[in-house]
């Protein structure tokens, strides 16, 4: 729900594009609930919700809303903050960690934002979930039964126990090789900076080596003899 994640990964996404390395990149996604005690309720108006959440007038509460659309449109995004469903975001975390196992945990977030953002869908709801999972290819009855089941919620407190464990205390939060963090949606060069840094320094640990071959006579599986 926090509109920051959302641009801060359209601004990751534009730095790993450039990063000349990002083939030796692996990027998984972390559970952590900015209000876990949230009760969802369909039909709340977002700028009311912030206003009561934040403490604040309706409107500056609206003011919010419309700078950070203005700032997601400059990233490509488009929020309809207008159409949003505040809701709990528990199940939509345990949805993430399902598609995951499927090695489709990027097409889920991606999927969540846009659903949350954009299409003002109810992300809390297990039959939105479930149609969601559909359109990226999901096992939908495997999801219906894990999300009623509860299958992945240890992996929601898992997550939230490690982001407290390595200093995070809110969202976006970018953790690079386990040694540096970025706090916020940062502007693009910051994020490719920091791969670059991340990288070289990863690469001290881990030099690639390569043989020197010397070629002489020899024999191949295929038979070639030379």
């Amino acid at each position: 729900m926090c509109p920051f994640c959302y641009i801060g990964k359209r601004k990751f996404e534009t730095a790993l594009a450039r990063f000349p390395h990002k083939d030796k990149v692996q990027v998984e996604w972390k559970s952590f609930q900015l209000a876990p005690e949230l009760k969802t309720t369909p039909g709340q108006n977002i700028n009311d919700f912030l206003a009561e959440h934040k403490g604040i007038s309706r409107e500056q509460a609206a003011s919010m809303n419309n700078q950070v659309s203005q700032l997601a449109e400059q990233v490509g995004l488009v929020y309809n903050l207008d159409k949003s469903i505040p809701a709990n975001t528990f199940n939509a975390h345990q949805f993430t960690h399902f598609a995951k196992r499927y090695g489709k945990q990027n097409e889920a977030e991606e999927i969540l934002f846009r659903s949350y953002f954009t299409d003002g869908k109810n992300i809390d709801d297990y039959q939105t979930l479930i149609q969601l999972g559909a359109e990226i290819g999901l096992d939908t009855e495997a999801l219906k039964t894990a999300l009623e089941n509860g299958s992945f919620a240890s992996n929601v407190m898992k997550d939230t126990y490690e982001a407290q464990q390595v200093g995070a205390r809110g969202v976006p939060f970018f953790v690079f090789d386990r040694k540096s963090a970025i706090s916020g949606a940062h502007e693009s060069h910051t994020f490719l900076q920091t791969l670059e840094n991340a990288y070289a320094e990863w690469q001290k640990l881990n030099p690639e080596t390569s043989l020197e071959v010397i070629d002489g006579q020899s024999c191949t599986p295929e038979s070639e003899c030379k």
